[in-house]
């Protein structure tokens, strides 16, 4: 009995060992290097040993091989006059290499899409296309709205939240050039309410850099609010705008409201991805 007890409970630990998952095993010199690589990235200049090593929770000591052995392939170099270590050349191949093959609409779209989760609103991309902003991927939340709007949706730059939001960050030449085509189409079509001078449009867009958002309450679609973050490159280049479309009753559409704050922390995580640094981008 004891012997097929025993049996019985090895197989039983052989088949959990083999149902649990297995951490795959890495290179332990590979994650401290990685360690270095890290403080300087956040830090974003050229750091001093000691420096360094507190910044990546290391002893000098032990921070100075592995920087000897990251400058022999290029991963980092020395300042001979300063003795500060900085980003290598190899390192700065890698990440031209990476800006390039970057999709700002993939890197989005998880985060999308749980992002429209969390906050129970629909939330859709926005590229800047030839004809003005344009839609590229709806995420539906659970209490989705019904408006006709499909991937191809072109927004108006003066009457939607997405469209102010590329306006407020898109080159001048190329957003006013739009604004002034929509200037006119509003002045031929009648009945429709036309746009503003270019000048007022601006004073708009100038509430939307205040408070990095765009916004719309029931102007394009009654009962129907929008909020809008940007999504900028490597570059400082606005990419892309995510939006949260929801009903008015339900939509929190204050500047510091909860959907507000959802959807900066998205835009800003999607930025940070493309290379994109607050800091020296005015801080968006």
């Amino acid at each position: 009995m004891g012997k097929q007890d025993d049996g019985r409970q090895a197989g039983t630990a052989t088949t959990e060992e083999e149902a649990a998952p297995r951490e795959q095993r890495g290179i332990q010199s590979v994650e401290v290097s990685g360690q270095l690589l890290h403080a300087l990235a956040h830090h974003g200049r050229p750091m001093g040993l000691k420096e360094l090593a507190t910044a990546a929770r290391m002893a000098p000591a032990k921070a100075h091989p592995y920087l000897v052995s990251l400058g022999k392939i290029g991963i980092v170099e020395q300042d001979r006059a300063t003795g500060r270590y900085g980003l290598g050349v190899l390192t700065l191949q890698l990440g031209l290499m990476a800006l390039q093959q970057s999709n700002p609409v993939r890197i989005a779209t998880p985060l999308v899409i749980e992002l429209a989760q969390a906050i129970g609103h629909t939330v859709g991309i926005a590229v800047w296309g030839t004809r003005g902003p344009t839609i590229v991927l709806l995420e539906e939340a659970p209490s989705a709205v019904h408006v006709n709007m499909r991937h191809g949706t072109v927004f108006s730059i003066a009457d939607t939240a997405s469209g102010r939001l590329f306006g407020a960050y898109r080159p001048t030449d190329e957003v006013r050039e739009l604004y002034e085509r929509e200037r006119k189409q509003s002045r031929a079509e009648p009945g429709a309410a036309v746009l503003p001078p270019w000048n007022e449009f601006q004073k708009q867009v100038d509430d939307v850099r205040l408070h990095a958002l765009g916004r719309s309450e029931g102007g394009v679609v009654a009962g129907v609010s929008a909020l809008s973050a940007p999504v900028f490159d490597h570059t400082g280049l606005m990419v892309l705008a995510l939006t949260a479309i929801g009903p008015s009753a339900a939509l929190d559409s204050r500047w510091d409201g909860q959907v507000a704050g959802a959807l900066k922390a998205c835009a800003q995580a999607v930025s940070a991805r493309l290379g994109h640094r607050a800091e020296r981008n005015g801080g968006v």
